[in-house]
């Protein structure tokens, strides 16, 4: 089968490890965004900014919104490539294409960035060099159809999301977690994998009802998610408390869709909020499952209308 040629900035490359898979067998959310972060830090030396994401720099390139497309599970040991390519530039912000592939080329993620080149500590705007300019040029390239959005409207504005908006729309609180050291970048913000990696660890005490519902006959049901939208609102540090509040928005034949709050407790307003396609299947066979009537009916309770992005 004959792939679409890759972009033209070689990024992250690497394999998958075991200890990264959940309990689906593959490539957990976390660790896909893990390498678009990655990947990012190289397409910001390929823009020739070196050195933007140490703690010396002057700059850096702040990611405020990504799009994903799941193409193709990632299992242990399974060879990873990236590159990167410019889709769009602006004053001081463009969008990026990061499209992961397997060995064999075929497509496994792409990842839409939309950046802005900000200084470094009070993230202010921080129009490109000319330099920069020149090397955009050069990676200049049209986001890949399998790039492109299915399901989620990739322009539609950010919602209200605040913890008195979650309490009056009736939003689930599944997640409470605290920023560690470790899992914070050279400027002490926290890195941006966690935001749906802190998701991923709480999305079962939503989703259990409609996995227990699909588990009958001896399938061994888990979660996939197919197509992502994360917006990026203000960068928690070291200390600081993360609380996950989600709801079902959209009950499909064989997906759902959901939306999830990332907020700050303490003063109440956002970090962060992602809109997610997911699927449940079957462990075993590899196969999306379609769950009963009975069991979409039993879901259909935790839709919260009214809920977005």
């Amino acid at each position: 089968m004959t792939h679409p040629a890759p972009l033209p900035a070689p990024l992250y490359q690497g394999s998958v490890n075991t200890w990264e898979c959940d309990d689906g067998g593959h490539l957990n959310i976390r660790f896909h965004f893990e390498r678009a972060f990655v990947g990012l830090a190289h397409m910001a030396r390929a823009l020739e900014l070196p050195r933007a994401f140490a703690e010396s720099a002057g700059s850096t390139l702040l990611a405020h919104e990504v799009h994903a497309r799941f193409l193709k599970e990632a299992r242990p040991g399974a060879p990873l490539v990236m590159h990167g390519g410019v889709v769009d530039i602006g004053e001081s912000d463009a969008t990026l294409c990061l499209d992961m592939r397997h060995h064999d080329g075929a497509p496994g993620t792409a990842f839409t960035f939309k950046v802005r080149h900000v200084e470094t500590r009070g993230l202010r705007g921080f129009a490109w060099s000319d330099r920069t300019r020149a090397a955009a040029k050069r990676l200049k390239c049209k986001l890949p159809d399998h790039a492109k959005p299915r399901s989620i409207d990739r322009e539609k504005p950010p919602a209200d999301a605040s913890l008195a908006n979650a309490a009056a729309l009736g939003v689930k609180r599944i997640g409470g977690a605290v920023v560690y050291p470790d899992q914070c970048d050279a400027l002490g913000r926290l890195r941006g994998e966690h935001f749906p990696g802190r998701i991923s660890d709480s999305v079962p005490n939503l989703l259990a009802p409609w996995r227990q519902a699909a588990a009958t006959d001896g399938v061994q049901p888990a979660g996939a998610v197919v197509e992502a939208r994360l917006i990026i609102r203000r960068f928690p540090r070291a200390g600081e408390l993360i609380e996950v509040h989600s709801g079902i928005t959209e009950i499909a034949d064989k997906t759902l869709r959901l939306v999830h709050w990332i907020l700050d407790p303490e003063t109440g307003a956002a970090w962060a909020s992602m809109e997610a396609v997911a699927l449940t299947f079957d462990v075993k066979t590899r196969k999306a499952l379609t769950p009963s009537e009975e069991a979409r009916a039993r879901v259909s309770k935790l839709v919260v209308a009214g809920l977005s992005v």
